[in-house]
């Protein structure tokens, strides 16, 4: 597949939505839906939704917990919610392969595809992407037959993606995380993290292998994107951005939170803390605050796509 040099990010947790997935086609850029722990059902309705080219991420399957007397200390006396350590992706992926409009793309976070998993998208003509933060994941997704690979650095606002839950993620900062990846495989590299204009976007695109550069954080404030009224606010307001468990028990970047200052050493216990969280959370929207986004929100803008796109691109690097 053609792949454009910039890419509107998949966002789960509502910002990624159909109409910025068509705006972001409609301006010569490719936007993805991100259904995150969300059911099929939702997905299967907005691929329905979306009319031109587009991206689906899907979160794989996390591994059983060894243990959880984690989160039953964190629980207290709360009975633990039930959830979905395989975020759905069975029913995800097979929804994506019958399509009557597929992606033209879809990537994996948490880890990665199965040879197997590849072989089907690509009979369905679909291309495979892996999201990976260091360069062993990065050799290990190449070798399954991945067909690009996004190279995440700890700039990047939502999760990092890292593919166990109590892993420390690589620290470097983006440049010289995609060097590391590009001395270990020959694909198509895609980086993301951080970039928030133009200049960046363009010192990004000539880092080693780099086809194309990511950006999500840079659209939570854009006309078509599903950010809450909160989140908006919040953005509005700016702040600092830390990366810790503290917003869903896996290791994310956000905006700073009492909590999040309050409790740094917060366990890997995600999926369970958002739920465990939720009545607290609509009591205390602003010390809970469940914004996740990238370093840089002082650059943050809104309005349309397609006008944050310009902003973004290199002279020629987005059409229309």
């Amino acid at each position: 597949m053609d792949i454009p040099q910039i890419i509107v990010a998949p966002m789960a947790g509502g910002p990624s939505t159909p109409a910025l997935v068509d705006a972001a086609a409609a301006a010569g850029s490719l936007g993805f839906l991100a259904t995150g722990g969300a059911t099929a059902r939702v997905l299967e309705e907005q691929m329905a939704q979306v009319s031109g080219p587009y991206g689906v991420n899907l979160f794989t399957r996390q591994a059983p917990f060894d243990s959880l007397d984690d989160v039953h200390r964190l629980a207290g006396d709360r009975e633990l919610p039930e959830v979905d350590l395989s975020n759905g992706f069975d029913a995800k992926f097979a929804a994506v392969l019958a399509a009557e409009h597929p992606p033209v793309v879809v990537s994996a976070t948490f880890g990665p595809f199965t040879r197997e998993q590849i072989d089907a998208l690509h009979a369905r003509g679909v291309a495979a992407w892996v999201t990976v933060t260091n360069p062993t994941d990065a050799v290990t997704a190449a070798a399954t037959g991945a067909d690009a690979l996004v190279v995440q650095g700890p700039e990047a606002g939502g999760h990092r993606s890292t593919w166990t839950i109590d892993e420390t993620p690589d620290d470097r900062p983006l440049p010289d995380l995609v060097r590391s990846v590009a001395e270990v495989v020959d694909l198509p590299l895609i980086a993301a993290g951080g970039l928030r204009d133009a200049t960046d976007v363009a010192a990004a695109l000539a880092l080693p292998g780099v086809v194309a550069v990511s950006c999500g954080s840079a659209f939570l404030l854009a006309d078509e994107a599903g950010t809450s009224a909160l989140n908006r606010e919040l953005l509005a307001e700016g702040g600092p951005t830390v990366a810790s468990r503290a917003f869903s028990g896996r290791v994310a970047r956000g905006l700073e939170t009492d909590f999040s200052r309050n409790n740094p050493d917060i366990p890997p216990v995600y999926p369970y803390l958002v739920p465990l969280q939720a009545a607290d959370r609509r009591e205390r929207p602003r010390e809970l605050a469940y914004c996740l986004v990238g370093m840089g929100v002082d650059k943050l803008g809104g309005g349309p796509a397609a006008a944050i796109l310009a902003g973004l691109a290199p002279e020629q690097a987005i059409s229309g």
